[in-house]
């Protein structure tokens, strides 16, 4: 059966963006603190993966919802099962976006929201393609399941519980990342730093906040200091401002004088397409007489941490020929009068380093006093060049686009593709098209949302049918 797909995707465009904008009206962040026995992760969460499955109802697919953790639906028949793992969470919306994060706007040819680059634009994308085959009619030689997690921006609690109570698929992709293919992702483990809370200085820290997720550059970030040279302070930050790739202002608070700063938030795989807003009001304040664990906490970030996403002052630099660089993202910073100063370090590493390691090496650069915690890991993943898989997703992406240039990639973000043994990322960013995941002005092209949904419904048939 010879099929046209970028026609029948072309069919399908108004309903896809339809359910599209359903899903992406959902505020669907994790949020523990609005946690329920009925909504573990929260509401927006569960929101979302209802809501998915209604459509997935609606359109006649057999559908399960486990504990409003994770979801799927479901067709065909067989011993082997291909997987297709999509997210339905999000990052919060943080500030410095242009349009409502959560009322998706088209300009330009482009679909604004935030979701839409990460995860619900691509998954929704697959979903479609997947419907596509369905409607076809195309005779299927295994089960499809296609899979919703709903907190793949945090602890990957929904999807893990999946692999906990069923069956794992034989093989499948997660479209979550970007064309060609990515066929291996480097590890990924953070670092809780801790530090006390004594200032005893002619300056004193009373707050510093800076991040939303640890797996986020952060944007903005806020100090308020107590001093009695307000007028000195104020000059040398418009001074600094002037020096530096941020922005910011300075205002009087009841507390002392309130710092911002504003920089570039980025996906914290490579931290070098972000700028750091919290590491850099931490070096502006480097400058000051802060004393014992408000200076500690400073001089660290200032010394050890800033603009150096290699981890070099760490003495953790690393590279491996194949995976390449072990990077390092300062998601969050913190600093309390009372209850001290906390750091998260996202690393994203190669094969050839355990995380006990960094761990170790990071508490000997710490200063006395401090401490670090090492969180959940997850080690590097690969799936050879020569798999199947692999050749057979290539070989639909190259047909389609004619870009027999491009070569599967590794990455050091982490998606659901890694949970499988024979698991990969596929789309759906193009090559050259601006990467805005985790940003304000979230954004993707809707043109190339089309051509991935029928670069899906394809792969789908070449995997799923008998060639």
């Amino acid at each position: 059966m010879s099929v046209d797909w970028k026609n029948e995707a072309t069919k399908h465009q108004d309903d896809y963006l339809a359910d599209l904008t359903t899903m992406l009206r959902v505020p669907s962040f994790r949020d523990d603190s609005q946690a329920t026995d009925d909504a573990p992760l929260g509401p927006g969460p569960k929101q979302a993966l209802t809501t998915f499955l209604a459509i997935a109802e609606r359109d006649g697919f057999k559908t399960k919802n486990i504990d409003n953790l994770v979801g799927y639906a479901e067709i065909g028949e067989g011993d082997e099962t291909l997987a297709i793992l999509a997210h339905v969470d999000e990052m919060p919306a943080g500030n410095g976006w242009d349009t409502d994060p959560f009322e998706p706007t088209i300009k330009d040819g482009k679909m604004y929201a935030r979701g839409v680059s990460d995860d619900k634009g691509p998954g929704m994308a697959a979903y479609y393609g997947l419907k596509i085959v369905k409607e076809l009619g195309l005779k299927l030689n295994k089960k499809i399941r296609f899979i919703v997690g709903t907190d793949e921006e945090s602890n990957w609690t929904g999807m893990k519980r999946y692999f906990e109570v069923e069956p794992a698929p034989t093989l499948g992709f997660s479209p979550d990342a970007m064309f060609p293919l990515i066929n291996g992702e480097k590890g990924n483990v953070s670092l809780q730093l801790h530090f006390g809370h004594e200032d005893n200085g002619d300056f004193n820290l009373v707050s510093f906040d800076s991040g939303l997720r640890e797996n986020m550059v952060p944007r903005d970030a806020e100090a308020v200091v107590a001093t009695d040279d307000n007028e000195q302070l104020a000059a040398d930050f418009t001074a600094f401002l002037d020096q530096q790739p941020v922005t910011g202002e300075l205002t009087v608070v009841p507390e002392g004088v309130k710092l911002e700063v504003v920089g570039k938030a980025a996906h914290g795989m490579e931290p070098r397409n972000g700028i750091n807003a919290g590491t850099y009001l931490a070096t502006f304040l480097t400058n000051y007489a802060f004393a014992d664990d408000a200076a500690a906490f400073l001089d660290f970030v200032a010394n050890k941490l800033h603009d150096d996403s290699r981890a070099n002052q760490l003495g953790l630099a690393y590279k491996d020929d194949v995976m390449g660089d072990l990077t390092m993202n300062v998601g969050l910073l913190s600093f309390d009068h009372q209850k001290g100063g906390a750091l998260t370090l996202n690393f994203r590493y190669p094969k050839g380093i355990e995380p006990a390691d960094l761990t170790a090496k990071v508490q000997a650069q710490l200063p006395a006093g401090a401490t670090v915690t090492q969180g959940d890991f997850m080690v590097p993943h690969y799936v050879d060049p020569e798999d199947p898989i692999v050749k057979d997703l290539m070989d639909v992406y190259r047909r389609q686009t004619g870009d027999t240039a491009s070569q599967p990639q590794i990455v050091g973000g982490g998606t659901y593709g890694r949970m499988m043994a024979r698991g990969v990322a596929f789309g759906a960013l193009f090559p050259d098209t601006e990467d805005t995941m985790h940003q304000a002005n979230e954004f993707q092209p809707i043109d190339e949302l089309m051509a991935a949904m029928a670069i899906y419904a394809e792969s789908i048939a070449v995997l799923a049918t008998d060639k």
